[in-house]
């Protein structure tokens, strides 16, 4: 089995107390942050097929990477 990988920040603590939290909040609580999450401004949910997640990953990704600015090559 492999050991856990967590993002910059997160911990094996981090990640119980999280569930932990979710565990306990009650379920309107749970139903209105969901809702919210379509609500957000500039934000869009569909529904799409498992199998095109990684196409749309892989298209958000080169997205936002053409919307970085350039990085200038240092001349000797």
């Amino acid at each position: 089995m492999k050991p856990n990988k967590f993002p910059p920040g997160w911990n094996i603590e981090k990640v119980r107390r999280i569930i932990a939290l979710y565990e306990r909040q009650p379920e309107e609580e749970a139903v209105a942050e969901d809702e919210a999450a379509y609500e957000k401004p500039g934000q869009s949910m569909i529904e799409v097929p498992s199998e095109l997640i990684p196409e749309i990953r892989n298209l958000i990704a080169q997205a936002q990477s053409e919307k970085r600015p350039k990085k200038r090559s240092a001349r000797l």
